[in-house]
């Protein structure tokens, strides 16, 4: 069975791969899992447990195959069928979920009323109210909640993220990122995760809601919310039930377009260079696993992307970085951020359903 790994951009990414290092941290920390059907919950796993100082203590989730799992693999004893049996019997600092990700606001506002930080898998729900519940929850209480999009420990991405930050391209203009593969019963995913990725309710939309949130997430990163959003999403392939297989979504900015674009349909490796980015000053593309630096009157650069370093190379590292050091979380997987990319993703399943540009900031 192969894990649901592929973060949908040309490059490597690092996502899975163990941490290398053992941090010392000023306490201990219980951390529990809520929900594992989430086929991403397998490589965060192998971040948690490489961490020191923190215990896996618990673990819940209605499906005996995938709690026989973690505690074959993990040795956690703990194990609950729901999360709130989990939250009721357990004294935890952190929740690790991944759910369904219309449980994910559930999740969320549980442990808000606990005092238990969050980090979720993306996208941040299935809905835009959802998203807005979670940020409440998180901001009332004083947790932290950062959402895990696997784009933000990729070398090429930090690379990438760095440049633009930078000024290397002068003002973005245009961003687009097309996030594929050939399905997620295709590929090998879980069974349990390809349910409810198939099902509108529990994902929010299909191919729409699980791969443009790559794209959208970026845009929300480097340009902030959009003025208009307008979306196209249908079945062009798939001769067996989903929400849609297909989609573009189409963001504009004042001075900026952003694309997102999102298959389960690819049946092989991307054609073009992914990401691309231009600006008034030059552009930037990712191929492979360099970063293509092009500029005015000069030869294009090939950067080879370094390494991520600590705390930047995971999302339990981060998490944990954030909560010692009191730092904000910043970037990709801030909540922030995350729910602007909410916002994009909700424009462009309405617009798809609906023929009608959405203006934003949505009802």
């Amino acid at each position: 069975m192969l894990e649901y790994t592929d973060d949908g951009i040309a490059a490597v990414s690092n996502l899975g791969a163990p941490t290398h290092g053992r941090h010392h941290l000023s306490r201990t920390y219980r951390v529990g899992i809520a929900s594992m059907v989430h086929d991403h919950i397998w490589g965060e796993l192998r971040h948690w447990a490489a961490l020191e100082s923190v215990v896996l203590a618990a673990a819940a989730d209605v499906n005996q195959d995938l709690r026989d799992r973690i505690a074959a693999e993990y040795g956690v004893q703990a194990l609950y069928s729901s999360v709130e049996e989990m939250l009721a019997h357990e004294e935890l600092d952190i929740v690790q979920a991944a759910s369904e990700n219309s449980a994910c606001a559930d999740i969320v506002e549980a442990c808000a009323r606990r005092n238990i930080h969050v980090v979720s898998e993306k996208p941040m729900s299935a809905t835009l109210d959802q998203a807005r519940r979670m940020v409440a929850a998180a901001t009332a209480a004083g947790t932290r909640l950062l959402i895990n999009w696997p784009t933000a420990w990729n070398p090429a991405i930090q690379e990438m993220e760095r440049l633009i930050l930078s000024g290397a391209i002068g003002r973005v203009t245009y961003f687009k990122q097309r996030s594929a593969h050939n399905g997620p019963k295709e590929i090998g995913c879980d069974p349990h995760f390809v349910e409810w990725l198939y099902d509108e309710e529990k994902n929010g939309a299909g191919a729409l809601m699980d791969y443009c949130g790559y794209s959208a997430d970026m845009c929300a990163r480097f340009l902030g919310r959009p003025d208009e959003v307008t979306g196209f999403r249908a079945v062009l392939a798939k001769d067996y039930p989903v929400p849609d297989d297909s989609a573009i979504i189409l963001m504009r900015y004042p001075g900026a377009f952003g694309v997102a674009e999102a298959s389960w349909t690819q049946t092989v490796d991307y054609a073009t260079a992914n990401p691309v980015v231009y600006g008034l000053e030059g552009s930037l593309a990712i191929q492979g696993s360099d970063v293509l630096l092009q500029k005015p009157g000069e030869e294009t650069r090939v950067i080879a992307a370094p390494p991520p370093q600590a705390p930047r190379r995971n999302a339990p590292e981060y998490l944990l970085h954030c909560i010692e050091t009191g730092e904000a979380i910043e970037g990709l997987c801030s909540m922030e951020v995350s729910l602007v990319a909410q916002e994009i993703l909700e424009a462009g399943k309405r617009a798809a359903d609906t023929g009608v540009t959405q203006r934003l900031p949505l009802d």
